[in-house]
């Protein structure tokens, strides 16, 4: 999943692609590099970001939206929490939504049972603008599991179909350091529980803590975490660098499953 952000404020890539022409040149390339689904989001959700209006956030993302339906069949993916973005971007093409807030808001699990498109249900402990405050858990995993779980149950009872749900533990959202490796661990325990997971880690505070990195030059700590992911089981790896992203992954699976060579001696003779 490629990331398109149509804002002024992200914490990676805000302000680069805020015109319908910037964003649909920026998709191009993601499609190019690989990418089988693109992500349009029209507000940030970087710690401390403020929220803005549906309004402004629909002219943000729907003519991108509209650019993108005409030139690529591939899924389009609208990054929200409001039920009337989710039904703008699906009127304007949009074929998946991705809530940050699980469908919490009012009208929001409604408009997407209405819909009838998958969802990806995060979770997050508080909203954007506080959530690194004081986040505390007694059992990360096992809290963020029964979350998630319970939000799956809630989008089965308003209709949605099973197959239409993605789960996304949501990692970086109100979770401190400790917290984050402690959902990576426990990935393969999630996973288990028989829903898709998208991993959303790409150029993550988290790198710069472990590493010392600025956002700038986390590619490295990002495509190491994405390679963990997918070996953890995570369906959708959620990322701005898609064309290395895609080169780490096609290596793993020409080692795991020796598609490139046929067997040691050609690994030896190459």
């Amino acid at each position: 999943m490629g990331i398109l952000n149509v804002t002024p404020d992200s914490f990676h890539d805000g302000g680069r692609h805020v015109t319908p022409e910037a964003a649909v040149v920026h998709a191009r390339q993601l499609v190019a590099e690989g990418a089988s689904i693109i992500d349009v989001g029209g507000e940030s959700s970087r710690p401390g970001a403020r929220p803005v209006s549906a309004d402004e956030e629909i002219r943000r993302v729907v003519p991108v939206i509209e650019r993108l339906r005409t030139e690529f069949a591939m899924p389009i993916s609208i990054d929200t929490t409001k039920p009337e973005v989710m039904r703008a971007a699906v009127a304007a093409g949009a074929t998946m939504i991705n809530d940050i807030n699980a469908l919490r808001q009012p009208g929001a699990l409604s408009a997407a049972a209405e819909l009838g498109v998958p969802v990806c249900l995060m979770h997050m402990q508080g909203e954007p603008a506080t959530m690194q405050e004081r986040p505390s858990y007694e059992d990360t995993a096992g809290e963020v599991r029964a979350f998630l779980l319970g939000r799956a149950e809630a989008c089965l009872t308003a209709g949605i179909d099973r197959r239409h749900i993605i789960l996304d533990p949501g990692f970086g959202f109100g979770k401190l350091l400790r917290h984050n490796l402690a959902l990576f661990r426990a990935l393969p325990e999630l996973v288990a529980e028989g829903w898709p997971v998208l991993v959303g880690v790409s150029r993550k505070s988290m790198i710069g803590q472990i590493l010392g990195d600025p956002a700038a030059d986390r590619l490295a700590g990002s495509l190491a975490l994405a390679l963990l992911a997918c070996q953890r089981g995570a369906t959708i790896l959620r990322v701005h660098d898609v064309g290395p992203t895609v080169q780490a992954l096609a290596m793993l699976d020409s080692i795991e499953k020796n598609r490139k060579y046929n067997d040691e001696q050609e690994i030896l003779r190459d």
